[in-house]
């Protein structure tokens, strides 16, 4: 049974991720598991006990196949007619790659004030540098855990 930690219990890491080349889904996925505290020993659903992600060189991140030009996001405004929808390519051009990263991790998160509090610990940058090397962040290299992680 796994016993449950009371919030001042609940220590929490950093970790650093280089995105260069790496399959987004995937990448989306761990980086979830990471921020929920899944990862963790003492994961209870209800607690915050996630881990902070510090993402770097997103702009490098790959899509496999041709989702790159024809994945959708859509949005709706609330308004009659007011679909909005918008491509990985377009958000590219728009200077906005970590909204990409970011559309995908928020949508493997469960819906609530839970969720939306453990995506604020991630923290995405579009080249190496990144202002968090004070908290020491712990290297994942998420490229060798599998093959298919690499899209070249």
């Amino acid at each position: 049974m796994t016993p449950f930690i009371k919030k001042n219990e609940v220590k929490k890491d950093w970790y650093i991720i280089n995105a260069e080349n790496i399959a987004v889904g995937r990448l989306a996925a761990f980086i979830s598991k990471i921020l929920r505290g899944k990862n963790k020993s003492t994961f209870n659903p209800h607690i915050d006990n996630g881990d902070f992600v510090v993402v770097t060189n997103i702009d490098k991140i790959k899509f496999t196949g041709k989702k790159f030009k024809d994945k959708r996001y859509y949005k709706h405004t609330g308004h009659p007619g007011g679909i909005k929808e918008i491509s990985p390519l377009r958000l590219k051009e728009k200077n906005k790659s970590q909204d990409i990263l970011k559309l995908a991790v928020k949508r493997m998160l469960p819906g609530g004030p839970l969720a939306k509090k453990q995506l604020t610990k991630l923290k995405i940058y579009n080249g190496d540098k990144h202002p968090h090397d004070i908290q020491k962040p712990k290297l994942i290299n998420f490229d060798q855990f599998n093959k298919k992680n690499v899209v070249i």
